[in-house]
């Protein structure tokens, strides 16, 4: 961004409203002041040249770290019944949370 050129105008009311957040005078010159710098900062990156550069989700190669899902039949559930409160029909008994 040249010098000239200013970042658009933040409206800090708005966003705190959205935010669900209560602040006063001094509160939104700060955080609007803050903010501002942050939208400065982005406007800037916008200015790098990025051509031929291949995007990117993460900035290092992630595997997947979980076992193969592949079939199998069940475990006895008599270990984890055998702690439960109330058990009918081989089955855990919950108190009822929906009408």
């Amino acid at each position: 961004m040249s010098p000239d050129q200013q970042a658009p105008k933040i409206d800090v009311p708005y966003l705190a409203q959205l935010a669900r957040i209560s602040l006063d005078a001094e509160q939104m010159e700060k955080f609007g002041a803050q903010l501002q710098q942050i939208v400065s900062y982005v406007e800037k990156l916008k200015e790098v040249n990025v051509e031929g550069i291949e995007p990117t989700a993460h900035a290092t190669p992630i595997t997947n770290v979980f076992r193969q899902d592949e079939p199998r039949t069940p475990g006895d559930n008599a270990p984890f019944l055998k702690n439960a409160p109330q058990q009918a029909n081989n089955l855990f008994v919950v108190p009822k949370i929906v009408e």
